[in-house]
């Protein structure tokens, strides 16, 4: 097989109804309903080969979610094709959902009043996992996720951190072959969340399958995926590697400058590098493209009084904040790069 996931053309339109206010509002609305349309996905085209993990990103509303749910056959396209290892999703047929699991941060799957353990038998029943391999399974992921003396805790008892790595457990007990992530650590704090993106590293690298990330988080992205795929209003507007998408705004490098004392008319100051100072004036971070950073350096050097400075890549955050203040920087792309 050589795309796992296949779109072509792919859209969802949702149709809701106003109402006015008030009791002549209701009454008036069983008569008259004016609807209105919300094109959520337009003409998506992707394809992902199999043991990729790519990331979906955008901002809220940008149809990330909307996709997925098409991926994984919760809801039906408008329009378009779509197949997922082969199976067309919305027909939910029993080999298709024996082989994909979807995680959705916001949302939990396991009973709240029980221990995880009894809900990951109930799993183990659903999926036909034969008893064997099912204990082998849950002590290779309650050992990758350090969870084993949580197992036969109420779950409600649990901090979201370690309810959250659970939910990972229960989605992977069947060893599926297209994984899909949907804000998996959001609310996290951030040994939480390295935690989590450590163990989706090991498995991956451990069963080589296929899966598809959404974060708002950008040390997901980076840490996670060598693909990223941006998605605005609906519309795919890059599908490349991550490094290609942080040149976006040109080969540039962030430089750094502390000074010994707080620096005067700051606001006047090299007002084409987009500086960003600190509160106290005595720190700036420049935006500096490549080819001018010797120059800009040295002249900054001899010049103030600069007691210290670092050079960095162009962070992606910087960058999908740029795009997403102007989406005009990342043109619409109908095709994938896969």
């Amino acid at each position: 097989m050589e795309y796992v996931i296949e779109s072509q053309n792919l859209a969802k339109t949702f149709r809701s109804y106003e109402k006015n206010p008030g009791l002549w509002g209701a009454i008036r609305s069983l008569w008259f309903r004016p609807y209105k349309e919300n094109r959520a996905v337009l003409d998506f085209n992707l394809q992902v080969k199999p043991g990729e993990m790519i990331a979906l990103l955008g901002p809220n509303g940008a149809g990330k979610t909307t996709i997925m749910k098409m991926w994984t056959g919760i809801i039906v396209p408008s329009s378009g094709q779509v197949q997922v290892i082969g199976h067309e999703p919305w027909k939910r047929d029993k080999q298709f959902r024996k082989r994909i699991s979807l995680v959705m941060g916001q949302k939990s799957q396991l009973w709240w009043d029980i221990p995880a353990l009894d809900s990951f038998l109930l799993l183990q029943k659903y999926y036909e996992i034969p008893d064997r391999e099912f204990k082998q399974r849950l002590d290779m992921l309650s050992s990758l996720l350090q969870v084993q003396d949580k197992l036969k805790i109420h779950v409600r008892k649990l901090s979201l951190g370690e309810r959250m790595k659970l939910e990972l457990l229960a989605s992977f007990l069947h060893s599926p072959d297209v994984i899909f992530l949907d804000e998996p650590t959001i609310g996290l704090d951030l040994v939480a969340q390295e935690n989590i993106r450590n163990f989706l590293l090991d498995y991956h690298k451990l069963h080589k399958c296929t899966i598809v990330v959404t974060s708002h988080y950008m040390a997901d992205v980076e840490a996670l995926c060598k693909r990223l795929i941006l998605i605005i209003g609906g519309t795919k507007h890059f599908d490349g590697p991550i490094e290609q998408f942080t040149q976006i705004l040109g080969k540039n490098k962030i430089v750094t400058f502390n000074f010994s004392k707080a620096i005067d008319f700051k606001q006047d100051l090299w007002p084409d590098f987009e500086p960003t100072w600190n509160e106290m004036g005595n720190q700036v971070a420049l935006r500096v493209p490549t080819e001018h950073l010797k120059e800009v350096t040295v002249q900054i050097l001899n010049e103030f009084p600069v007691s210290e400075f670092s050079t960095e890549k162009l962070p992606i955050e910087r960058v999908m904040k740029k795009i997403l203040e102007n989406p005009s920087l990342a043109r619409p792309s109908g095709h994938s790069s896969a």
